[in-house]
């Protein structure tokens, strides 16, 4: 079945609305224009993959037409129709890009099949497209580092759910690899070949979460100079990975739970919803429940979401994989910065089992890379270390510190990071303002 979308420019009622019916009977959503500046604004609002125009318009000419259309959308491929094929026309519009020159009347039987093997070569220069910005970066499971019981465990779970097309929630700590998971996930599902768009909620300003995530019209607010095609929108037949969804605004929760609901978005400024086939996985460090009691999360959207729940462990409970992912840091830095690093010292790889990594595998990676960056030798030593990893918390007693001090002290140094900011703080660590509060009183800290 063709799922591709068309766009004819042509300001003759009678053919263009023929062409369309055929179209639409080989199963091609269609949008239809008159003119020239009507098929640009269609182009901006709507993701096409063949235009179809005529050459002698009300506002342009067609064969210059296809070289402006070729420059802002590469990826689209444009066939050219005249009533008064002539050579000269023909060897223009190829030469401006065109995908073939069709005289009406002549070559009628052709236009269908022309224009099914256009949008079969638009769409496989989208894959290629996709492919060449992913190869580099081109998560699975098998790329995945790690061999503790917990690591383990989430792999199996995740390898399980990413046959369906089940939303995920992915919850873990600030920096366990959650997008990691996520990717892995879509590139072990049926949809590994189509978009994958990772958001952060908390990267995106309040005010423009709606407008970025459904997208909108011209016009809608103050800035909004043209329209534009929401990140869902760029997701459709795909995934889209949307981390710290507890930071998303009220409105768009509820915006994002319709979504989940009716399979639609609606643009800002429009009432006319659009039909949207996406995978959502979701992931937060936020905790849910307690955002949910403190009205900052809509509990209904919160069981739309946790279809599937993965947790991701810190990296303090998969000691077997500190060393693992060390030396695979390690071995990527020495490449990177062209240096003859090849291991690590035991007293660095006890200082690196020893440490809290409160900031887990982000944390380790930015150590290792600091180390291999000032190593003067081949092997990673402890004094290249940041201070922190190298001089552990001390203690009166000198006894083990329990989880509540670790807290307590965790909270504090954060709060200093915030310069005493408590919304900034709460929001730093992953938790509400009044969990906050009430956190401050029970440790005392004033």
């Amino acid at each position: 079945m063709n799922s591709g979308r068309i766009l004819i420019i042509d300001d003759e009622d009678s053919i263009r609305r023929l062409l369309g019916q055929i179209l639409r009977l080989e199963n091609y959503e269609v949008f239809e224009a008159e003119t020239a500046q009507q098929g640009r604004e269609i182009l901006g609002q709507e993701i096409i993959s063949v235009v179809v125009t005529d050459v002698l318009l009300p506002d342009a000419n067609g064969v210059d037409l296809v070289a402006e259309l070729k420059h802002k959308y590469p990826d689209i491929e444009i066939v050219v129709i005249t009533a008064f094929g002539t050579i000269e026309g023909g060897v223009a519009a190829m030469r401006n890009g065109a995908f073939d020159y069709i005289t009406k009347g002549d070559d009628d039987d052709r236009i269908v099949l022309t224009i099914e093997k256009a949008e079969e070569k638009a769409s496989l220069r989208r894959q290629v497209r996709e492919l060449q910005r992913r190869i580099e970066s081109k998560v699975e499971f098998s790329k995945l580092i790690g061999k503790s019981e917990s690591f383990s465990t989430a792999i199996e779970l995740a390898k399980k759910v990413a046959q369906t097309d089940t939303t995920v929630l992915l919850l873990g700590e600030t920096g366990t690899g959650k997008e990691l998971f996520a990717e892995a996930i879509h590139r072990s599902s049926k949809r590994r070949e189509k978009p994958f768009i990772a958001i952060n909620c908390s990267a995106i300003p309040r005010d423009l979460q709606e407008s970025e995530l459904f997208g909108h019209k011209k016009g809608t607010f103050t800035g909004a100079t043209q329209d534009k095609v929401g990140l869902f929108e760029e997701a459709h037949t795909g995934t889209i990975f949307l981390d710290e969804i507890g930071d998303m605004t009220p409105e768009t929760q509820t915006k994002l739970l319709r979504a989940i609901e009716t399979k639609t978005i609606t643009r800002l400024g429009e009432t006319k919803p659009r039909s949207v086939d996406i995978r959502i996985i979701a992931a937060t460090n936020v905790n849910l429940r307690e955002a949910i009691e403190e009205k900052r999360f809509r509990e209904d959207l919160y069981y739309r979401l946790n279809g599937f729940t993965v947790f991701l462990p810190a990296l303090r409970e998969r000691q077997d994989d500190i060393e693992l992912l060390a030396l695979h840091f390690t071995m990527l830095y020495a490449d990177q910065f062209k240096k003859n690093v090849t291991g690590m010292s035991e007293e660095f790889k006890q200082l690196l089992k020893k440490h809290r990594w409160t900031g887990n595998i982000r944390e380790l990676k930015n150590a290792i890379e600091r180390s291999v960056l000032l190593a003067p030798t081949e092997v990673l030593t402890p004094d290249l270390l940041p201070e922190e990893i190298r001089i552990a918390p001390t203690y009166a007693n000198g006894e083990a510190p329990t989880l509540d001090q670790l807290e307590r002290q965790h909270i504090i140094k954060v709060l200093k990071q915030a310069a005493n900011n408590k919304t900034q703080a709460a929001k730093m660590l992953g938790i509400g303002t009044a969990t906050l509060y009430r956190k401050l009183k029970e440790y005392g800290i004033a």
